[in-house]
């Protein structure tokens, strides 16, 4: 009977994470770590590398269960969250605008942490269609008292000139840029053009020596509609030269110094 319901629990949530139920690479990477403690071994962490093919966060903790406890992998998180937190806290002046895209869990963190440090602050941020995970992100940061904007994707130029800073989430760290949500490349040109500042808030365990594919999703997402062909790439890359610097629990760089440190630091 355990097994049964070990299995169920196991199944429910690689149907979370493949119906993106469970949102952003830090998100998806814990349920996964839960999952495979369920029922461990080989199988399982194939089933789970499946889910999310442009998640190397995902490939990166299940590298690490034959080596450390469910209790130490988890603990990363939440302290790699807390240096994140200072060093966004120190990014952020008083009274500026932020824009955002998509839903990441380390910059709503951070912003929530700003937010309860006394920084004042508004955020501006996108639907992110076809599922609208931006509603996620403006719903979390309203109930933290974040004062929150919400624009239709294609109207972020108009944001854009009202912004003082970008803070994008990652999903994928590379070596000459950074995949996110499909629109933070083009958002990031934007911005370059406008001379506002790109941040990525990442952790660092979402750094990938390898390319990494880009998922292409259900057409059905964005229209179920046969009568015209449909392609739904849920991710995109952000230059390297569009990003202004990087904050991970490693600190502020620029991009090419946290390539050059991370390319050789090993996890173990």
């Amino acid at each position: 009977m355990l097994g049964k319901i070990k299995k169920y629990r196991f199944e429910k949530i690689c149907r979370d994470i493949k119906d993106i139920k469970i949102q952003g690479a830090t998100n998806v990477a814990k349920a996964a770590i839960r999952a495979y403690y369920l029922i461990p071994g080989e199988e399982s962490k194939k089933k789970l590398l499946s889910l999310r093919p442009t998640e190397p966060m995902l490939s990166n903790v299940l590298n690490l269960v034959d080596k450390w406890s469910e209790k130490k992998i988890l603990s990363h998180f939440s302290e790699a969250q807390e240096k994140i937190n200072h060093s966004v806290f120190n990014l952020i002046r008083q009274d500026s605008v932020i824009f955002t895209h998509c839903h990441s869990t380390n910059v709503i963190k951070a912003l929530i942490y700003a937010k309860k440090n006394g920084k004042h602050f508004s955020v501006f941020n996108t639907e992110t269609r076809p599922l609208f995970q931006g509603r996620k992100t403006a719903k979390e940061l309203t109930k933290a008292g974040i004062k929150v904007t919400t624009f239709v994707d294609s109207a972020a130029s108009i944001a854009l000139d009202q912004c003082d800073i970008v803070l994008f989430g990652a999903d994928a760290l590379l070596w000459n840029s950074v995949i996110n949500k499909v629109g933070s490349g083009m958002f990031s040109q934007i911005a370059q053009d406008k001379k506002v500042p790109v941040y990525i808030i990442a952790d660092s365990w979402k750094y990938s020596p390898k390319n990494v594919s880009i998922e292409e999703r259900d057409f059905k997402e964005v229209w179920g509609s046969k009568l015209v062909h449909i392609e739904n790439p849920a991710f995109e890359p952000i230059k390297a030269t569009n990003i202004s610097r990087i904050v991970t629990e490693m600190g502020v760089m620029d991009y090419k110094e946290f390539i050059d440190e991370v390319r050789f630091r090993k996890i173990e």
